[in-house]
């Protein structure tokens, strides 16, 4: 299945979302919100459309599971070995605040792991993707871009940093100068990625399709996603979609 998967047009569908939420961006905009009083604004909607179908006329037989589309129930999801996990835009609070930090992400799931993944970021006009056993890029170059960092470089959300999270950064043992970097949607796990950031531990909620399409670039970039409370590997297509508390390194 993963061969006849064209990375090629998957970029170009996360740049075609990207342009139509741009539009939306670059003028004003109303802003609705969701039953979890998260917002939702147009070009959420516009990105989720492009996206799902422009998947659906090019790959008819894989299912598609996106924040802005119906509840699709585990009695059926279940039984996907492949599916789309879609987060049209990662970062609405980022888009709200019109600072740039917000991204476009498709992810291919096989069996519980990310095997491809796009991150597009419209404003900052970087693009990230991956592809299993192809390996990872920005931009064209191969991940990592650098291997090693003088100071012990910390990631953290822009919009949601726990105390737990700020429990775990004081902890943690270096004999490097510690730093944070705050920055906000999926960019947090392709910093680690690319080699910008050393960790990101992520000690409050998400759902799966907001690591998704990042998760496949951490790991075809030699990092890993592991859950916090046991180290094993952050999983999807869960029953319940919201991620335990994870680390990303």
């Amino acid at each position: 299945m993963l061969n006849n998967i064209d990375l090629e047009e998957i970029k170009n569908i996360a740049i075609s979302a990207g342009d139509a939420a741009m539009k939306i961006y670059n003028n004003s905009f109303e802003i609705e919100y969701k039953n979890d009083n998260s917002p939702l604004t147009k070009a959420d909607k516009e990105a989720n459309k492009i996206i799902c179908t422009s998947l659906s006329q090019l790959y008819k037989e894989i299912p598609i599971l996106s924040e802005e589309n119906k509840t699709i129930p585990y009695q059926i999801r279940k039984k996907w070995n492949y599916y789309w996990c879609i987060d049209p835009i990662d970062g609405t609070k980022e888009f709200i605040k019109k600072n740039g930090e917000f991204t476009i992400n498709i992810a291919l799931i096989f069996n519980e792991t990310p095997i491809l993944g796009v991150v597009y970021a419209p404003v900052l006009k970087n693009i990230y993707y991956a592809k299993q056993k192809y390996g990872a890029f920005k931009n064209g170059k191969k991940l990592p871009l650098q291997k090693e960092n003088k100071k012990l470089i910390i990631v953290a959300s822009k919009s949601h940093l726990s105390p737990e999270t700020e429990e775990f950064i004081d902890s943690i043992q270096t004999n490097k100068e510690k730093k944070l970097l705050s920055i906000g949607s999926s960019l947090k796990l392709c910093l680690v990625a690319e080699g910008s950031a050393d960790i990101y531990p992520r000690l409050a909620p998400t759902m799966e399709w907001d690591t998704a399409a990042a998760h496949a670039i951490v790991l075809e970039a030699g990092k890993e996603v592991l859950q916090f409370q046991n180290n094993k590997k952050l999983l999807y297509n869960k029953e319940n979609l919201l991620n335990p508390w994870f680390i990303v390194k």
